[in-house]
């Protein structure tokens, strides 16, 4: 795939208008570093990886023709596989379904093994919930209150029948595991996008303690190993990830640049603040 880095800018700067775009409120989404992002990918690649896919903001950018896509999140990932069986039937659902505290909860409560129901209820809970916040107690039920939205819309339908239309491509793979896992078959000329999870809010004071409970340290090291081997391999590599020196001590030979955007997990909006990320990438044909 040829990055046309101008028509992406348009569309980027553009992107809740833009379709396809992500559908899906997710913590740590990209959706606001897009347009740094797009001035930083490679020239061209081949098959598109993401193993921390979320609210896929990037790849439903670039809507590569050969993409696997992965997350260890089952339930995000059966979201995406149900639209691409039947996006029809999900958007009839949602078309019963009204933000109402006691329909919230109901529908909270609710179990059910046909994907398709569950994916139209997690794109309900998803949009109905407070900040969009994804969390499980740990009997694994999802447990987020309801959120007050101001709208009734919970979907633009086009833009979810466009999403379903990238996705069900032939070439296109959804897979649920360990990002490792997913990135095992990149070859020269592909180019994986790494978004682990991080919370920047600790960046100077207890960083790696704090962000234990979400991702491992341990894991950060082990996905800062496999990047290293993948460019190794001839593999285009992006990293984001917070802005600390002990996770850029782990991308040494990277390059990397300070990026800022606004942070969207506290309630209170005037408490949210701006946040310090970095871009790191490696392209070994650079």
């Amino acid at each position: 795939m040829a990055v046309d880095r101008e028509q992406l800018s348009v569309r980027a700067g553009a992107s809740f208008s833009t379709v396809p775009r992500g559908f899906i409120r997710w913590a740590g989404s990209k959706r606001a570093l897009l347009p740094e992002i797009v001035q930083l990918l490679p020239e061209s690649f081949g098959r598109y990886y993401e193993p921390f896919f979320g609210s896929g903001s990037l790849f439903f950018l670039l809507h590569p023709a050969r993409a696997t896509l992965s997350d260890a999140c089952v339930e995000l990932m059966n979201v995406y596989r149900g639209v691409v069986q039947d996006v029809d039937k999900v958007l009839e659902y949602l078309s019963r379904w009204k933000p109402e505290r006691d329909l919230y909860y109901t529908i909270r409560d609710e179990e059910s093994s046909d994907l398709v129901y569950s994916a139209a209820r997690f794109i309900y809970l998803n949009k109905t919930c407070w900040n969009g916040l994804y969390r499980v107690n740990t009997s694994g039920r999802f447990n987020v209150p309801y959120g007050r939205p101001k709208t009734d819309g919970l979907i633009d339908e086009a833009n979810l029948r466009g999403c379903a239309e990238v996705l069900e491509r032939k070439r296109i793979t959804l897979t649920t595991g360990d990002f490792a896992r997913s990135l095992a078959r990149a070859k020269a000329g592909d180019f994986a996008f790494l978004d682990p999870p991080y919370v920047t809010r600790h960046n100077n004071n207890g960083f790696i303690e704090y962000n234990e409970r979400i991702f491992s340290w341990a894991d950060q090291q082990r996905l800062a190993n496999v990047a290293t081997e993948l460019v190794r391999r001839g593999v285009n590599v992006m990293i984001t990830n917070a802005l600390h020196g002990d996770v850029l001590d782990l991308y040494r030979g990277f390059n990397h640049v300070r990026v800022i955007r606004s942070s969207t997990l506290a309630s209170d909006k005037a408490k949210r603040g701006r946040v310090e990320e970095a871009i790191i990438w490696s392209y070994p044909e650079s």
